[in-house]
């Protein structure tokens, strides 16, 4: 039991590793990065930066907030704002280093802080990601339908395209995946009476009712607005981007581009998406779905990958300094007494 633990340890850190480096490898393979860094200084402005900067705190303290209102209502207690505020700077940061490490760790936090139980907050924190979830779904048919001529287009000119649209056509990987869903659903019915299965049950209700406040809270419409405020505010970060090079500048130019509104639409839907791959603060995944939106809108490659990498940077370097102000912020605060509920 021992060693299969510490399989599953070296597994869940090395597999999101092997996956970075192996889309980073492809990255190089394809890319020439003497071209990139040519571009790098051809008429980037990079001062835009600075707000996106800002916008990126924002949106995390928003988050915070939000969370908030998620834990008072599982009758987790008032947690101070900037505690809040700080488990999301630190959670993101630390997810550069371990996918969902994050995670685990501002839960923890704050069911140590608070004296709670921690599937409690577990729950709290699986609802948090569902509503960001049914966002990028909502996000993601509203690209289908405002970017559908481009993606189309892409799909019959490009191998890769008309090989995901057969896929996805495929009636025996639907049938697959319902079966796998189906006989999973039966072996925990089967054994529902066994011991394990009774702890987990009882786990899941408290996880369940974390998650359940989401419907009866107070303050379901001021959860909406701040979910609306973090995803305008995520948007935001990869629009502002497109006026600082002459590339994505020309595209908030072109006519039928409404503004730049909809490459950056399409652009920060996909980007969301490859969040679903495990890795290191997105760094693989995050750069190639980038690339791929901006090539449906005949940006090259060479251009894509300078865009991605810079933005990405600007995302890293402020998560960094948001998880130096996190440990900052704990070591002072870490003897003052628990606000419980």
């Amino acid at each position: 039991m021992k060693n299969r633990k510490e399989i599953v340890k070296v597994l869940k850190t090395a597999l999101p590793l092997l996956c970075s480096a192996g889309l980073i490898w492809w990255l190089f393979s394809k890319i020439n990065f003497h071209q990139v860094e040519a571009i790098m200084h051809q008429d980037v402005h990079y001062w835009v930066f600075i707000p996106v900067m800002i916008i990126i705190v924002l949106s995390h303290s928003i988050r915070g907030y939000r969370w908030g209102i998620q834990l008072r209502a599982a009758g987790i207690g008032d947690v101070p704002l900037l505690t809040l505020c700080t488990s999301i700077y630190g959670a993101y940061a630390l997810n550069l280093v371990v996918p969902f490490m994050g995670e685990g760790w501002r839960i923890y936090y704050i069911a140590h802080r608070q004296k709670a139980p921690v599937s409690t907050v577990l729950g709290t924190d699986i609802g948090d990601r569902l509503s960001d979830a049914a966002v990028v779904l909502v996000l993601s048919a509203l690209t289908l339908i405002v970017g559908h001529r481009y993606i189309l287009a892409f799909m019959d000119h490009y191998t890769v395209g008309a090989r995901i649209a057969a896929t996805l056509q495929n009636s025996s990987l639907w049938f697959t995946i319902l079966g796998a869903l189906a006989t999973i659903a039966a072996t925990l019915w089967l054994a529902r009476r066994t011991p394990l299965i009774k702890k987990l049950t009882h786990s899941l209700r408290s996880v369940w009712h974390g998650f359940a406040v989401l419907f009866t809270m107070k303050g379901r419409g001021m959860y909406l607005i701040l979910t609306i405020g973090i995803w305008l505010c995520f948007y935001l970060e990869t629009y502002l981007s497109f006026y600082a090079f002459p590339f994505t500048r020309t595209l908030i130019q072109e006519p039928g581009m409404a503004f730049g509104l909809l490459p950056a639409l399409v652009s920060f839907v996909f980007s969301s998406l490859s969040m679903i791959i495990p890795s290191n603060g997105g760094l693989g995944p995050w750069n190639l779905a980038v690339m791929f939106a901006l090539s449906l809108f005949g940006i090259a490659n060479a251009d894509g990958a300078t865009f991605s990498i810079v933005l990405w940077s600007t995302l890293t370097i402020t998560l960094i300094l948001l998880g130096i102000f996190t440990i900052a912020y704990i070591m002072r605060t870490r003897k003052q007494p628990t606000i419980n509920a």
